[in-house]
């Protein structure tokens, strides 16, 4: 095991920088995980401590050793990719020993690290199978039995579950983290899945453009969200926004771009009148209340436990979760009172939170 440390680092092709200056300390046996949009430049930051993708500048150090300048196979990491990269023509058994194999460890460690890893991820009736007999789910047990027979010092996951349907997900998703319990290695996991982050990972790192937006643990960036895309990309449904202009008062209030009046939370008192601020609100902080903001109805869209809404505030779209089951039709008018406790505002123009 061991630290992986990343120092400004910066990544161009040509002229084009797509990673500005990036700086990340992962702890000793930590779980951490990168998200973002598609181009945000998190699987290529995961290319490079890896050593497929050049450093155009910083450092990036693995167990105090900096690596910028080390080939792949000598950085002691172990990738597991989102396509399985699996031999065809080799059975579950040697596709796990390939590695060791190519790197002259014996045959009997060999044995022992293969049925270890076999145990592991419940592998052992499979050994003797070739990749076209196996499910998706099994193939992606065998990418990481290849990873943990390496016993490296980190862990890297570009994705490996994105080829999966939505079950086979959330049991690979708690297999993995049973295995990050059990052999507690560092570990850095690349996902566009906010759940997925949120449910695996000890810290996450939210990256937009190539920067880093903000990092901290699932909980702290569910519940003090630094920025707009911070507090619209973590948290299924999205959290709702509303834009408008403070308005003058002894209680801070908002007219909405709709020209509904509402009241903002008491920690943002002071601001000045006219300043443009958004509202951000999470759907499952919303109750009916005949003193909350008029809703139209759009979409209902019952789950059994859950009923979820799309409704329509003047010309802007809410979600709205109920953790129950609601009489709601589409096309009637709710009222719907935000929790000010749980709600954010945020500035209008740098898309900062405002404490």
């Amino acid at each position: 095991m061991a630290t992986v440390e990343i120092r400004n680092l910066r990544k161009n092709y040509g002229v084009l920088e797509v990673i500005h200056g990036v700086s990340i300390d992962i702890e000793d046996g930590e779980f951490v995980a990168l998200v973002g949009p598609s181009g945000c430049g998190k699987s290529t930051l995961l290319r490079m401590i890896a050593g497929l993708e050049h450093v155009t500048k910083g450092e990036i150090a693995i167990g105090s050793r900096v690596v910028n300048d080390i080939e792949p196979k000598n950085r002691d990491i172990a990738m597991v990719f989102q396509n399985y990269a699996l031999y065809p023509h080799m059975t579950v058994a040697k596709n796990m020993a390939f590695s060791l194999w190519l790197n002259g460890v014996s045959r009997g460690e060999i044995q022992k690290r293969v049925e270890r890893a076999s145990q592991i991820l419940g592998l052992e009736s499979l050994l003797e199978r070739y990749p076209r007999q196996l499910s998706g789910g099994q193939r992606q047990r065998v990418a990481m039995g290849r990873a943990i027979v390496r016993d490296p010092m980190v862990f890297l996951f570009d994705e490996p579950l994105s080829n999966l349907d939505a079950k086979l997900r959330v049991q690979m998703r708690a297999e993995i983290k049973e295995l990050h319990q059990r052999l507690k290695t560092t570990t850095v996991y690349v996902t566009h899945d906010q759940v997925e982050a949120m449910t695996l990972a000890d810290r996450i790192v939210v990256m937009q453009g190539g920067v880093i937006e903000q990092i901290g643990s699932p909980i702290e960036l569910y519940d003090h969200p630094n920025s707009l895309f911070v507090a619209g990309f973590i948290g299924s449904p999205p959290m709702n926004f509303l834009k408008g202009t403070v308005q003058g008062g002894d209680l801070p209030s908002l007219m909405t771009n709709e020209g509904l009046a509402l009241r903002l939370p008491d920690h943002v008192k002071g601001l000045a009148p006219g300043r443009e601020v958004v509202f951000g609100f999470r759907p499952q902080n919303l109750t009916l209340d005949p003193a909350g903001m008029p809703c139209e109805v759009i979409i209902v869209e019952p789950t059994g436990s859950e009923t979820q809404l799309n409704a329509r505030v003047g010309s802007s779209s809410i979600s709205v979760l109920f953790h129950d089951r609601v009489q709601i039709r589409p096309g009637e008018t709710v009222n719907l009172l935000p929790d000010l406790a749980r709600a954010h505002v945020f500035d209008g123009k740098t898309g900062r939170r405002i404490e």
